[in-house]
């Protein structure tokens, strides 16, 4: 029998909720402690598929600081619609989260950019071709949200006083599970996108229309196709993912205080 977040971590409110995306989880070595909760066990949370995403839920306090760390998410390529891969946000927010932090692995756009290093998200652009929003209005937000600093600009801010080499742009969110073409690669470069993944614009809208607070990390673990002799496979994501989680755990315990 599946629980509410509530009844199985005993804890009735929570202030922080943080994914952890492709090897930046439990799964790959990351800032996760204490007591794996299975998300089968959690009432409406659907089940990861994804190697390098662990699929489990852990209550914490992060530097005092009661925090839901989500380790892994679910993807539109597993064949989910925009609301299951959001779900996530929706139980976090109604557990009282009023601030989501959204961490992925991303591939690079750009020569200059580092491989391994994490990277504030500015803006994104949606190029999955759907929303959240679609469909009948639940009234738990309004109708036509604004999109306007949908990251947190405060918040990137609190993010680069706890790490000042933080550099920041733009995401596009793509619904593989194939890697970018390099004519993709050009054209999201010639667009103004630096990083591009499988995630996280999706549950950066939700958080929006919920009313929370959004930050944004991109971890690149990788340069776009064409930029680079090798091919993109996904063992190297998780694999420079692995490396990045003790600096994303260093920022994490440094911005959560702060909130």
């Amino acid at each position: 029998m599946t629980k509410t977040i509530a009844e199985i971590t005993g804890r009735p409110r929570h202030k922080v909720a943080v994914v952890l995306g492709s090897g930046l989880g439990a799964a790959g070595g990351g800032p996760v402690e204490g007591d794996p909760i299975p998300y089968g066990e959690i009432e409406g949370m659907p089940a990861s598929t994804v190697v390098g995403h662990e699929g489990a839920l852990y209550s914490v306090e992060l530097e005092g600081v009661p925090t839901l760390l989500f380790s892994g998410r679910v993807h539109l390529y597993e064949g989910h619609d925009a609301r299951t891969v959001t779900r996530w946000v929706s139980l976090a927010v109604g557990s009282g989260c009023d601030t989501i932090i959204l961490t992925n692995a991303a591939g690079g756009l750009h020569h200059d950019l580092e491989v391994g290093a994490p990277y504030l998200i500015s803006d994104q652009l949606n190029l999955t071709g759907t929303s959240p929003l679609i469909g009948p209005h639940d009234d738990r937000g309004p109708r036509f949200p604004s999109m306007v600093d949908l990251y947190d600009p405060k918040l990137r801010a609190l993010a680069r006083e706890v790490d000042p080499s933080l550099a920041e742009g733009v995401y596009a969110g793509l619904t593989g599970p194939a890697y970018e073409t390099p004519a993709e690669i050009r054209a999201l470069a010639a667009m103004g996108a630096d990083f591009v993944g499988m995630s996280t614009v999706l549950e950066a809208m939700m958080a929006r229309y919920l009313g929370a607070r959004v930050l944004g990390l991109s971890v690149v673990t990788n340069l776009g196709a064409g930029l680079t002799p090798n091919e993109p496979n996904h063992e190297e994501v998780a694999r420079i993912g692995n490396l990045a989680a003790g600096r994303v755990q260093r920022l994490l315990e440094g911005v959560i205080p702060l909130l």
